[in-house]
């Protein structure tokens, strides 16, 4: 059983060896999950998930918004998974406040930054590697339909510069 701790070291020292690349990152947390028992390797799948789905909220797609210069469904899916790719401290502090990150974050790079899509995939990559099937459903609650909280015009400027100030200065003043 992979407890809450040692799913995030995994990320951690990922991210750390990947030298913050997300797409490197994903490539070495296949690699670590393939030295993993595949009932192992499910429960990463799990704490993975549960804060992918904990991620869906109208504040931190604003965030997102920001940080990206705009953010669509697929792109704020991907936002979420680097998010988690980030670790403990700044996905935490992103969800305490999405403001935060305009402090949590070092170096950001629109190339290479806020889309960890393929972090998305490595606990099914190894799964499947591991086993030779697809991995089965987590049996953990589904995401919501809808992001939590309330929903925020993107569209309008102003009030995103009001709602995330240090973001907005950090990234788009």
């Amino acid at each position: 059983m992979m407890d809450e701790t040692e799913f995030w070291e995994l990320v951690d020292d990922a991210r750390e060896a990947a030298e913050g690349d997300p797409e490197e990152q994903a490539d070495l947390l296949v690699a670590r999950l393939l030295e993993l028992d595949p009932d192992m390797v499910l429960d990463f799948a799990r704490h993975f998930e549960s804060r992918y789905n904990r991620a869906y909220r109208w504040d931190l797609w604003g965030a997102a918004w920001v940080l990206l210069d705009g953010a669509s469904d697929d792109a704020f899916d991907f936002f979420r998974c680097w998010l988690i790719g980030q670790g403990r401290v700044v996905f935490e502090g992103a969800l305490h406040d999405p403001d935060a990150l305009a402090e949590l974050l070092g170096d950001f790079d629109e190339e290479i930054d806020g889309d960890g899509e393929e972090l998305g995939y490595v606990a099914d990559e190894a799964y499947e590697q591991l086993t030779g099937v697809v991995a089965p459903d987590l049996e953990i609650p589904p995401a919501p339909a809808e992001p939590e909280g309330t929903p925020l015009d993107f569209e309008n400027e102003r009030r995103l510069a009001e709602r995330y100030p240090r973001l907005w200065e950090r990234f788009r003043g």
